[in-house]
């Protein structure tokens, strides 16, 4: 780990007041959640279509069983807990540095760390809703779908087509979301991109929204925007963030 750019990273946390964290999958497999488009030999064995496919409004439509077999195995995993990553953005909210996490997580794993405003422009696993009377599913009622292996979950009330409040390809993102996500970042002082390659758009154009001089990636591989960042460290998201101090104490200790 380069520690002169460690301590350049410090010392833009400690000269700035409005941060915003902009977040992709990187930041969650270090949680143990996979990042469904590394198509590894067990997914080419096991599935007949490609996630991008599966993982759209047509095929939700057509296919429910074969997406949900999807939706089980690689979206909703249980027994995740947040990393060193989710734990130090959530201090650095707590301690008033921090104000708003954009995610293009779908997970919960901010808000399980203990973050407050996270906009999450793909939506969310936790939130499920009925497509025909509206009623709302928590996580835990899709987790015991999942345990007895139904297939085509439906509402209890009215047995409507339950559909995970996250976005699939072909769907439009939340406009409300998305004006708060560009508002916060237009606003900050200093955003922070780690765990994603900037591929996924229109997400991913968020960040061109920052107009200020303290813009930070952090990635193991390189991105398309390293060349007009103001440090770039090409590192574990969690590794990185784990080395943030505050008044001369870790923020993890």
């Amino acid at each position: 780990m380069d520690m002169d750019k460690i301590a350049t990273l410090q010392q833009m946390v400690d000269d700035s007041e409005r941060i915003v964290f902009f977040g992709g999958a990187g930041v969650s497999t270090e949680s143990g959640i996979p990042d469904f488009r590394s198509v590894d030999g067990l997914y080419n064995q096991k599935y007949d279509y490609p996630p991008e496919q599966i993982l759209s409004h047509t095929f939700f439509m057509r296919n429910r069983p074969e997406f949900y077999r999807f939706y089980y195995d690689k979206i909703l995993v249980d027994g995740v807990e947040p990393n060193a990553a989710h734990k130090v953005l959530a201090k650095l909210e707590e301690i008033g540095k921090l104000t708003a996490i954009v995610t293009q997580n779908i997970d919960g794993l901010h808000q399980k760390a203990g973050s407050k405003k996270v906009l999450e422009v793909h939506g969310t696993t936790l939130n499920n809703i009925c497509m025909s009377c509206g009623k709302t599913f928590g996580i835990d009622y899709m987790m015991e779908q999942k345990a007895k292996k139904i297939m085509e979950p439906v509402c209890d009330v009215c047995g409507g087509v339950i559909k995970p409040d996250v976005v699939l390809y072909e769907e439009g993102l939340d406009q409300n979301i998305l004006s708060e996500s560009v508002r916060q970042i237009s606003q900050a002082d200093m955003l922070i991109v780690g765990g994603t390659s900037l591929v996924v758009y229109p997400a991913a154009g968020l960040i061109d929204y920052y107009s200020g001089n303290k813009l930070v990636l952090i990635n193991k591989s390189s991105t398309a925007k390293d060349a007009k960042a103001d440090l770039v460290i090409s590192d574990s998201i969690g590794e990185v963030l784990s080395q943030l101090t505050h008044n001369g104490k870790k923020l993890l200790d």
